[in-house]
């Protein structure tokens, strides 16, 4: 009989241990499941704020290019003499000369060989680009008067939406031709309306010493 109840607590306490060994184990695999989980959580979170960090530099480099753009200075525009495009702001750093004239403007032209002087003395220094503000005269028309009269800078045609801009801002007298009108912009891009008529290449040159 003392064999027998001997055999039974042998029996339970053998269970009793194999019982504790697997739930040992099974509280392992579950700390170790958690902490796998743990560890993905952690991967997904830093690669989710590597994306919307990535997605707010894109955003913020577009409204960039939005704030700078609502303006003249940031519109594409097209040289008909090399087919190059440009914008004025691409020269930031130096003074620029915009000249707005038509090919039918005899002192236009006047105007454009003393831009000619002066470039060929202080080219170097001195942007200049001439814009045909005229909305009825074609870029080849506008490539044929340069060659012509041996000007070699950068000419366009101005778009619709930058002579509407610059009427904006500098009244409709930009748009006068005859007026011989020239627009400074400075090294940081503020700009100033020059004096009417024709300007020699020394006057310009004071112009820009002048500043804006």
């Amino acid at each position: 009989m003392l064999k027998k109840i001997f055999l039974l607590i042998t029996v339970i306490i053998i269970g009793l241990i194999l019982i504790g060994c697997s739930e040992t184990e099974v509280d392992g695999e579950i700390e170790d499941i958690a902490d796998s989980e743990t560890i993905e959580s952690e991967m997904f979170e830093e690669e989710m704020e590597e994306i919307a960090v990535e997605k707010q530099k894109q955003l913020e480099k577009e409204l960039e290019n939005v704030d700078a753009c609502d303006d003249w200075k940031c519109e594409d525009l097209v040289d008909v003499l090399t087919g190059e495009t440009f914008q004025i702001k691409d020269f930031e750093g130096k003074p620029v000369l915009v000249e707005s004239f038509a090919v039918w403007c005899p002192t236009c032209l006047k105007q454009q060989l003393k831009m000619k002087e002066l470039l060929e003395s202080d080219g170097d220094n001195i942007v200049h680009i001439s814009f045909d503000t005229d909305p009825n005269e074609e870029p080849s028309l506008v490539k044929e008067h340069a060659e012509k009269n041996g000007l070699n800078w950068r000419f366009t045609v101005s778009p619709k939406e930058v002579t509407k801009k610059l009427i904006e801002e500098f009244g409709i007298g930009v748009v006068n031709a005859p007026s011989a009108p020239v627009i400074l912009v400075c090294e940081d891009q503020t700009t100033r309306l020059l004096e009417k008529g024709v300007k020699s290449a020394e006057e310009l040159k004071e112009e820009i010493s002048g500043g804006c």
